[in-house]
């Protein structure tokens, strides 16, 4: 492909910024993302408006990018790669030639209006939910689980907070892939969704080359940079409530008769200001004679017991009677598939979504019988602050 906008030397920001208004002005979608621990960063243009599917296949789709919502029952859009470009070091690394085409790059920032700038993104109304007091849902949730009809809840609430005047969506992009260098950062556009933007810590389903991967995460402890994640200790409420997720993974496995299997874990991460326990799955695909996994598992596995609860029926009942509001895209899932060669799904967590004036930002805490209310709103509040803070720096 010719890199005519390589040879200009337009820098990584100028060219999204640039580009992106005249996507949204002819009515197409974006993808922005970057993968965890990578530099690289991927810009993908839809023009051609998202599929929605039932069920997403990993093996028989093009390239693109699935956005699924939390309710697995709903239609998950996948967005065509029309166009892709990549970045690296500030600069355009692959894409296409946009001469003689609908695309224009400015060469300075000084050429793109504000006007411009502001009809980048697609905005949707606001639903008017009114999020649900949470300490209240967590003692349902726990009077539920001593009953013994499920093992873990996880409830979420929402807070929506006013954008300053000043706010900039690709900024807080950036801000977001500075401060969370082993999430996967991800900003997505389309007339469907609107726009969310969020750095997620959870990968659901990896597929590269042979190789199928998934993560067990769960549990939330505080981080600052004096800890020696050697020594953190975890309380037993949260070393069930990671096992607990450990076992909804292998139960999905034992269903298709997958024995074969390595498990690597559970042990601490960081993801921004916060800790986490996970484990790591994998299973060569080629080995247990199963091209079709990744398929397979990403419909077993979504929602997880990360983000739903356990078993799935029960916990899922109590959410719709409970919640009181609808999660549209928040717990759901998103990620590119078929990008050389792989696809890589990440459960829609730490994000937002945002309005023309205001955004909505989402978190959950797991709830297991020893769950102490004061402690999961507290846990759920220190989430959300995270976000805040990126808002308001």
């Amino acid at each position: 492909m010719s890199l005519i906008q390589k040879k200009e030397k337009v820098s990584e920001r100028l060219f999204i910024q640039s580009l992106i208004p005249q996507v949204v002005g002819h009515g197409g979608s974006f993808s922005l993302w970057r993968l965890p621990e990578s530099e690289e960063k991927t810009l993908m243009v839809c023009n051609s408006g998202a599929v929605i599917q039932e069920e997403v296949s990993l093996e028989d789709s093009k390239a693109g990018f699935a956005f699924a919502p939390f309710n697995p029952k709903e239609g998950k859009f996948f967005f065509n790669a029309d166009l892709i470009f990549r970045f690296a070091g500030d600069e355009l690394t692959e894409g296409p030639d946009l001469t003689n085409t609908k695309y224009t790059i400015q060469k300075d920032d000084s050429s793109i209006s504000e006007k411009e700038k502001s009809k980048s993104f697609y905005f949707r109304d606001k639903a008017s939910h009114r999020s649900p007091h949470f300490k209240d849902i967590v003692q349902d949730a726990i009077d539920r689980i001593e009953k013994g009809s499920v093992e873990k809840i996880v409830p979420s609430k929402f807070k929506d907070v006013a954008l300053p005047e000043n706010f900039d969506v690709l900024k807080t992009f950036y801000r977001l892939c500075e401060k969370h260098p082993k999430a996967f950062v991800s900003l997505v556009s389309s007339p469907d969704t609107g726009t969310w933007l969020g750095a997620s810590p959870e990968l659901l389903v990896s597929v590269e080359g042979d190789k199928f991967r998934t993560i067990a995460l769960a549990g939330t402890l505080p981080y600052h940079s004096e800890i020696n994640l050697k020594f953190v200790a975890w309380t037993q409420k949260e070393i069930e409530e990671q096992a607990l997720v450990c076992r909804y993974i292998i139960n999905c496995f034992k269903k298709i008769r997958v024995r074969e299997y390595g498990e690597h874990g559970p042990r601490t991460v960081i993801a921004g200001n916060l800790l986490h326990l996970r484990t790591d799955y994998e299973v060569d695909m080629k080995e247990v004679n199963f091209p079709q996994l990744g398929s397979v598992m990403l419909k077993l596995l979504h929602p997880t017991s990360a983000v739903c609860g356990m078993p799935f029926e029960p916990a899922i009942d109590f959410l719709q009677t409970h919640e009181g509001y609808d999660r549209e895209f928040y717990s759901g899932y998103l990620g590119p598939v078929n990008f050389a060669d792989a696809s890589k799904l990440f459960v829609n967590l730490r994000c937002l979504q945002l309005f023309e004036k205001s955004a909505r930002i989402y978190a959950g805490a797991g709830v297991t019988a020893d769950s102490d209310p004061q402690k999961e709103a507290e846990e759920v509040d220190m989430k959300i602050q995270t976000l805040i803070q990126l808002i308001n720096p």
